[in-house]
């Protein structure tokens, strides 16, 4: 059985690094940025976001865990703050790391992340998710999330 603790300074250290990196490469990979800016317009975008770092005003950080074991974390943000998007949220960011992975955490997670936003008076959640990462996406899918919009690009 999993559960959400709010982030702590020190896991939000961790996670940080660990993020900024991990965005950039998927901005990279979408070929969304170049390797030569990735790195400096992935902390750009994550100061905008969390100016307070974890204790950013709307957005909800947390650790997951199942028992005391940290299998990943999960970012939701309220977007309920303005007019044109009343009562809705967003997740920002979500992991099962790797050695947790395919051991059902994620579909828990998620479940869980909605009971959450359901307290903080979100009623409708969305997310994002990068086309080549496959079982993200299978995930969501599974979870009915649909898709409201498509990106497409072509190399010429």
């Amino acid at each position: 059985m999993i559960a959400f603790k709010p982030m702590n300074q020190e896991e939000f250290k961790q996670y940080l690094s660990f993020a900024i990196e991990d965005f950039a490469k998927d901005k990279v990979t979408s070929g969304n940025w170049s390797e030569d800016e990735a790195i400096d317009l992935s902390k750009k975008e994550f100061s905008r976001l969390l100016p307070k770092d974890e204790k950013s005003d709307h957005n909800h950080l947390f650790s997951i865990f199942n028992n005391q074991q940290l299998v990943g974390m999960i970012w939701i943000a309220q977007t309920s703050t303005t007019t044109t998007n009343p009562n809705e949220g967003f997740i920002y960011d979500f992991i099962i790391f790797e050695s947790h992975q395919g051991q059902g955490y994620g579909k828990q997670a998620m479940k869980e992340a909605e009971i959450i936003a359901k307290k903080l008076g979100i009623n409708k959640i969305g997310l994002h998710v990068f086309d080549h990462n496959k079982i993200a996406r299978g995930l969501y899918e599974k979870l009915d999330y649909e898709i409201t919009n498509i990106t497409m690009s072509k190399s010429i």
